[in-house]
């Protein structure tokens, strides 16, 4: 990594290393709840090992635990310095599952109900998530966008933000409001990259870790293969799991990292992964 730092927005500097709040309350949506104690007990570590930026969402959790209400109570009054992002869109079909889309007139709601799960008055970064669960691209997000790009007119969010979005629908995006970040699924997508590069956008997948097989390489969208993962960790006494964060995060300066967990050992881990520094030798070993 050239640098270990990004700054969200122009005006926020975080950690390229961050965390994802999605496995706080549960492993998967629809799967069994968390005990709330352990999801408190990791966002507190999180945070005492330098974590400054979490990523979450009012969908992400069932029933009494909920992912925001776990960090408004582990983490406020919340530190100077601390980034919240948060995604709007998505709401809960009758399986559990969020597969259905807010409409326009429904995003409003949505962010005042993070302000007041999280305890805020303006949330630092909303992501307008679109496509349900199907990939990005195929519709128009300016209605919905221009929705947010409202509420930041109001003050309730600082910075905006897309995600599961192509390049057609993140220039919609920019040509109503800046866009701070973008939030996609994996790093493979090496066009949509280099616009966020050259426009200081940040660019998160929401899968870092290449939903459990690793990351991908830039300029396709398969993942590294899992043998070339093992041998290099092999040789950095490290795991695969770290080797797959520290080449993420060496994609790109723009590229930001947010592994989410519900154990506190899988935790430090994780942020082992920010002192990894992978050579050129081991970046082509993993390119195979």
């Amino acid at each position: 990594m050239t640098t270990k730092t990004f700054s969200l927005g122009g005006d926020l500097t975080i950690n390229r290393l961050g965390f994802g709040a999605m496995r706080l309350a549960m492993s998967t949506f629809g799967g069994p709840l968390r005990a709330p104690e352990s999801g408190i007990a990791v966002l507190r570590r999180a945070v005492e090992l330098g974590v400054d930026h979490i990523d979450t969402a009012g969908f992400y959790g069932g029933g009494e635990v909920r992912a925001n209400e776990l960090i408004r109570t582990a983490l406020a009054p919340y530190r100077d310095g601390l980034v919240i992002a948060t995604k709007v869109g998505p709401m809960m079909a009758p399986d559990g599952v969020p597969s259905l889309q807010a409409t326009p007139d429904q995003l409003r709601g949505l962010v005042e109900a993070d302000l007041r799960a999280l305890g805020l008055d303006r949330l630092d970064l909303v992501y307008l998530r679109v496509g349900g669960l199907s990939g990005a691209g195929g519709e128009s997000i300016a209605e919905r966008f221009a929705v947010l790009a409202g509420l930041r007119d109001e003050g309730l969010i600082r910075h905006l933000g897309v995600s599961n979005v192509d390049a057609a629908q993140l220039a919609e995006a920019r040509a109503i409001a800046p866009v701070a970040a973008v939030q996609n699924q994996h790093a493979g997508d090496s066009g949509l990259l280099g616009q966020c590069e050259e426009a200081g956008i940040a660019f998160v997948p929401f899968f870092p870790l290449g939903g459990g097989t690793g990351p991908v390489d830039r300029g396709t969208s398969d993942p590294m293969d899992a043998e070339r993962l093992r041998r290099v960790a092999a040789r950095l006494d490290a795991t695969t799991a770290q080797v797959s964060i520290a080449a993420l995060l060496a994609t790109s300066p723009s590229m930001l990292a947010i592994p989410g967990t519900g154990s506190l050992d899988h935790l430090e881990e994780n942020m082992a992964a920010g002192a990894l520094d992978l050579g050129e030798d081991d970046l082509a070993a993993l390119r195979g």
